[in-house]
């Protein structure tokens, strides 16, 4: 341990500091391994201590030691995210806010919380308390923070109704703490938001949010089966249009995923079956039954309120988004996935030719999401991975056709999204963290601003392996 980081370390000494190697190693990694690629090239990233403040007054100590002896941090909560963007690539002090907690005050439409909160608890105490509901949440609920879906995440479950987290509304007022010599507590809303969301915590660590609420239902999940995959996809497009039938999931999964991923759903279809998962609001029911019956090539297999099966399948949420690829990866180990933006009006159209294109090797899996107003898809296309060359290739032959990309096999910000800078948040990060001490190589602007995009950026301040 270098003598900086061991002076910071002795430092905090009187904060909770993990000592276990195996338990920094543990905190030390998110689910970048989800990429082949991601998982070669971070392996062996690990911080060198692991401090967990129970309160904003330790963040701001933290950051001030941690400023003061030039030791790098990387902020984290339950490390679900799978871009890489909670691996501490420089090593030094990797800050555990699982113990900011608390959910501080459940109002009319809105709800302030610390970041640590798991949005399961989250959810359940403004259910508890208000009969409300968090708007959206990642599939990785049960697990996952709310401080983490905000500076990591884009969108999730609710998202076909609400659209994605930096639209306007989603996210009302964050509270961040700037990493300088005397550190300063900022208050964001409006424009100022975008400073900090979606960040990494790469330039300010969020230590209190506040949300906006839904009303909350007895969700019903449905399984409806389709024999063809078009016509699945055009159902759910239709469905999500449906202004009087409020859901909170439309899922499209192409044959053979259910039959071959989905353990407790395989029994029910078969190979050639492609699957749509829903989110139904109880008192919109008789609106989606109406609509189902309307189509002769769709048939419910299963509702959560009202079935047969031997064997309930869980939540149909647990079948979406991030969790497609985890099902798909406990059975074939070689699955990796690609993030697609299908929007409208040519989304259907491409989606058809990038199946035409593509499948088997690349199996459709899509999430209707609205986007500003207009219901398109987000893809989170199953991959079955040969080469890092084979992937690129794909990548390129999909944006070449039109459909934009959101690379997880990077680890920067700018690469997972538009590959561009961000000028709102590398202007914020001059400011609240001159020293670049925030969960640093995550951001290309800072290190290199004239890079071109051509190759994958390989920041050369990484920690080498041991």
């Amino acid at each position: 341990m270098k003598d900086n980081v061991a002076a910071a370390k002795a430092a905090l000494a009187h904060l909770e500091i993990d000592e276990n190697a195996a338990a920094i190693k543990s905190k030390s990694r998110d689910f970048f391994w989800y990429s082949p690629v991601l998982k070669e090239r971070l392996d062996h990233v690990v911080a060198d201590f692991v401090v967990s403040p129970k309160s904003e007054a330790e963040v701001i100590e933290v950051l001030k030691v941690c400023y003061d002896h030039d030791v790098p941090v990387t902020t984290r909560g339950a490390g679900t995210g799978n871009y890489g963007q909670a691996m501490p690539l420089a090593g030094g002090c990797v800050m555990h806010l699982r113990y900011l907690n608390r959910v501080k005050s459940v109002m009319p439409g809105r709800v302030v919380v610390e970041p640590g909160c798991l949005l399961k608890d989250l959810d359940s105490e403004c259910k508890a308390q208000s009969g409300q509901e968090i708007r959206m949440f990642s599939s990785t609920w049960a697990t996952a923070t709310i401080g983490g879906f905000i500076a990591g995440g884009s969108g999730g479950v609710g998202s076909v109704h609400w659209g994605s987290l930096r639209d306007l509304g989603n996210i009302i007022r964050l509270r961040v703490v700037t990493m300088e010599e005397q550190p300063r507590i900022l208050e964001f809303t409006g424009e100022e938001l975008a400073r900090v969301s979606h960040a990494y915590g790469t330039n300010g660590i969020i230590t209190e949010l506040e949300m906006p609420l839904a009303p909350a239902y007895e969700w019903i999940d449905i399984f409806v089966a389709s024999d063809d995959f078009m016509a699945a996809t055009h159902f759910a497009d239709e469905l999500a249009n449906e202004d009087g039938i409020l859901l909170k999931l439309a899922s499209v999964y192409e044959a053979p995923t259910a039959h071959a991923y989905f353990t407790r759903v395989k029994p029910h279809v078969d190979e050639g079956t492609h699957l749509i998962g829903l989110m139904v609001a109880p008192q919109s029911m008789d609106g989606f039954l109406t609509f189902l019956n309307r189509r002769e090539d769709m048939r419910m297999i299963y509702r959560s309120d009202d079935h047969d099966w031997p064997r309930a399948p869980g939540p149909v949420f647990e079948y979406g988004w991030n969790h497609t690829t985890l099902r798909a990866l406990k059975v074939e180990p070689s699955i990796t996935y690609l993030q697609v933006r299908y929007a409208f009006p040519d989304h259907l159209e491409l989606i058809a030719k990038m199946r035409d294109d593509f499948s088997p090797e690349v199996l459709q899996h899509l999430e209707a999401i609205r986007m500003n107003g207009k219901v398109g898809f987000a893809g989170l296309s199953m991959v079955k991975f040969t080469t890092e060359e084979r992937l690129d290739e794909i990548v390129r032959l999909h944006e070449e056709a039109g459909a934009l990309i959101f690379n997880p096999h990077r680890y920067t910000l700018e690469e997972g999204g538009r590959q561009t800078v961000d000028d709102t948040q590398l202007a914020f990060k001059r400011e609240a963290d001159p020293k670049g001490l925030l969960n640093p190589g995550k951001m290309i602007a800072w290190d290199d601003p004239d890079w071109d995009y051509a190759r994958m950026y390989a920041w050369p301040g990484m920690k080498a392996a041991e």
